[in-house]
């Protein structure tokens, strides 16, 4: 535990040019392009770990929007 502590603290208050850095961001909102990503969402976080020339991108949201939307715009048959 005091190990993984004092590299997310070294990685959060290391310059964003370092060899090893953790870059957390809040997100308000995010939309894509295609209706079915899943990376749609409200409140939440990316946070983006550099190690050397390695990038590891980590998305969260609290509010999911692809559960949201409709799959389909068509509308539903019914049966007569």
């Amino acid at each position: 535990m005091i190990v993984v502590a004092s590299c997310v603290s070294v990685g959060l208050t290391a310059p964003a040019d370092g060899p090893f850095t953790i870059a957390v961001r809040p997100v308000f909102l995010r939309l894509d392009e295609a209706p079915d990503d899943s990376r749609a969402g409200a409140l939440g976080l990316d946070i983006v770990v550099k190690i050397g020339t390695m990038h590891l991108h980590f998305g969260w949201s609290a509010i999911p929007l692809t559960s949201l939307l409709p799959a389909s715009t068509k509308p539903v048959a019914t049966l007569l």
